[in-house]
């Protein structure tokens, strides 16, 4: 039999005929959509095979389908699905397995989902984070460089496997081009490729789970975060933040890890005072535990000069530094990176090799040429200079319509978050403005205390010419609420 022919099996406990039992199980499987009108079914003598039955009672099964237009029959081809009854459920409904209880029962993880609806992009406003504008990605160079890859002479970059190594161009491109307008300055083995930062926070958590002690986060804080430190078996503690960023005499002790975001603290996009991020290095000696920096959005500040990231200042080989190409390329490229002392790279290769092997290597290769082609640099003051018009018009927008709200001071990111009075409802502000077109990041899934009153405004995808529109609109419900 061809090994891409379809298989079935007849139920063992069913009342009907044989002929009828092929009728159901084939029409279910056509109605679940799971047969496609361009695949041949298998032939009437493949089928009695397979289910142990006559050919005849095959052929009359078939032609009984053919009279009820789920099949059709193309000369010298075969049995196909009828395109209209795919496309159509005929039967009004798909096959219902709701009553068939589970094998097995789950307890609560205790973590965060995603609570954004799958259909967002049909929002008017969706005014929520980690989505990217899609006219602002280099669709042509991005093609350059895949056809580029795919050429012979770079097969062997890419085609075999790779669990002890990376990319040798891609570790090259952000060595030179990424990391160093960071201020940072590192050999080959001091970093790993990812796919994404929460993958690297992930691989981290589950390098560091075996020694019981703590990780403190902050809170509010990255709550995708929180989940992979959760999952990979640690335990964390939330540790607060003000304008100024994590404040550093609120660590607990005992902590193997702190986990912050100095440039845009995530949420409230505050940035980290570099008096602050001199006392959090102090305090990682003196505490003995490790920093874990995630840097995501470092190159968004429209304002002053970026401030200096806490591995550059690192003296000590203490940061363990996180990052990602999400927020300036594409979330769905899916790849990121990890810097830290060698001894920890090695573990955490170890880790990520039993997890998922490596990131793929031909995407790798794709993103090293469009570094090294100079795209990268061009992209990035495209969507930089593209962003901070459209912080600045949401900036007013929020001033003129959102004023009786506090702001969290901010030097840049793609995101706002704002604060109601005392007894304000975000998770009810977000249920209302649902049903206006409208899609907040409620501030509820990113604390430990479950903030109701502040909620967070991401502008990356909202066209410019609707932010103060959808502005007013959240206004209008703030002022009910209020």
């Amino acid at each position: 039999m061809d090994s891409i022919t379809p298989i079935f099996v007849l139920p063992e406990d069913s009342s009907l005929g044989l002929r009828d039992q092929i009728c159901e199980m084939v029409s279910s499987a056509i109605t679940n959509q799971a047969l496609s009108p361009e695949k041949r079914l298998p032939s009437c003598r493949e089928m009695a095979e397979q289910l142990g039955v006559s050919r005849n009672t095959v052929f009359s099964a078939y032609n009984r389908l053919m009279d009820l237009g789920l099949l059709i029959a193309k000369n010298r081809s075969g049995y196909f699905v009828n395109p209209i009854a795919h496309e159509q459920d005929l039967h009004g409904h798909r096959a219902d397995l709701s009553d068939i209880p589970a094998p097995v029962k789950f307890k609560p993880l205790g973590l965060v989902p995603v609570d954004n609806p799958l259909n967002w992009k049909s929002y008017t406003y969706p005014f929520i984070y980690n989505q990217i504008d899609p006219d602002l990605f280099p669709v042509d160079s991005w093609r350059e460089c895949t056809r580029l890859a795919l050429r012979r002479t770079k097969m062997p970059a890419w085609r075999d496997d790779s669990v002890e190594s990376d990319s040798p161009q891609l570790l090259q491109q952000l060595r030179q081009r990424l990391l160093s307008t960071r201020g940072i300055y590192i050999d080959k083995d001091e970093v790993l490729i990812t796919l994404g930062a929460q993958n690297a926070l992930y691989i981290i958590g589950a390098s560091f789970a075996h020694r019981k002690k703590p990780i403190a986060i902050e809170d509010p804080g990255f709550s995708y975060g929180r989940n992979a430190f959760q999952l990979a078996g640690n335990k964390v503690v939330g540790v607060p933040v003000d304008n100024q960023g994590l404040i550093v005499s609120r660590i607990p002790d005992n902590c193997q890890l702190v986990f912050t975001t100095p440039s845009h603290q995530f949420p409230t996009m505050v940035t980290m005072t570099n008096q602050r991020r001199k006392k959090l290095l102090e305090a990682a000696v003196a505490k003995d535990f490790l920093i874990i920096e995630d840097d995501y959005e470092a190159e968004m500040n429209f304002f002053n000069n970026r401030s200096q990231s806490l591995r550059s200042l690192d003296k000590n080989g203490r940061v363990i530094y996180v990052g990602s190409l999400s927020k300036t390329l594409s979330p769905g490229i899916r790849l990121g990176f990890m810097v830290a002392h060698r001894d920890i790279i090695r573990q955490a290769r170890i880790v990520r090799g039993v997890m998922m092997r490596h990131a793929p290597t031909i995407v790798q290769e794709v993103v090293a040429l469009f570094f090294q082609l100079g795209y990268y640099d061009s992209h990035l003051r495209n969507i930089e200079r593209r962003y901070k018009r459209r912080w600045h018009v949401m900036n007013d927008a929020i001033n003129k319509h959102l004023g009786m709200l506090e702001q969290a001071p901010t030097r840049g990111g793609t995101c706002f978050w704002l604060t109601g009075p005392k007894g304000f409802n975000s998770t009810e502000l977000g249920e209302r403005l649902r049903e206006r077109g409208v899609l907040i990041d409620i501030g509820e899934r990113f604390s430990l205390k479950k903030d109701q009153r502040s909620f967070r405004l991401g502008f990356a995808f909202v066209p410019l010419k609707k932010l103060e529109e959808g502005i007013r609109i959240i206004s209008e419900e703030v002022k009910r609420q209020i």
